[in-house]
């Protein structure tokens, strides 16, 4: 299993399509994913530590789980299917929940809960970010960024099919 951090939602154009885009924990290896426009919209907010007036779905739903008295305790993305991802939902006192990997997502960054993906899908869906030659090494978040979006700027969801 690949412990993953999310460095961020980009909007994709011109299809206007949000990308959520994940990088193995100590690597180069980054992982898109296409979510919808509310998917990535809980996302963003969680990133920001926005505090909205009324809980938002996913805000709901880490209350529901808490006085069920339990706790996620982890994300796994498990699969990629037709060019579909899966994850399951982990949680400390039940069974796991299958759930969209945007939602979720969403759900892990509330809470502080640990983001996976399944070898088998980071190997298919995984993309290297590496440095042409003579280029300065990458040495920040941002550099590894600018990389990822430039080959953003050439792949498209079809190429996961």
């Amino acid at each position: 299993m690949a412990q993953v951090e999310v460095v961020g939602v980009r909007i994709e154009f011109p299809s206007n399509q949000p990308v959520l885009i994940l990088r193995e924990i100590n690597s180069p290896r980054f992982i898109p994913l296409w979510i919808g426009m509310p998917e990535a919209s809980a996302i963003s907010l969680a990133l920001d530590a926005v505090e909205v007036p009324r809980p938002m779905t996913h805000d709901l739903l880490v209350d529901v789980i808490a006085n069920f008295q339990d706790a996620l305790t982890a994300v796994t993305i498990t699969e990629l299917q037709d060019g579909i991802f899966y994850a399951l939902l982990q949680f400390a006192n039940h069974d796991p929940v299958s759930a969209r990997p945007s939602d979720a997502i969403a759900l892990a960054l509330r809470v502080g809960a640990p983001i996976f993906v399944a070898d088998e899908v980071m190997d298919v869906a995984g993309q290297f970010i590496t440095e042409e030659e003579g280029d300065e090494p990458a040495d920040d978040q941002d550099s590894e960024l600018a990389q990822f979006r430039e080959f953003l700027d050439q792949i498209r969801p079809e190429d996961f099919s």
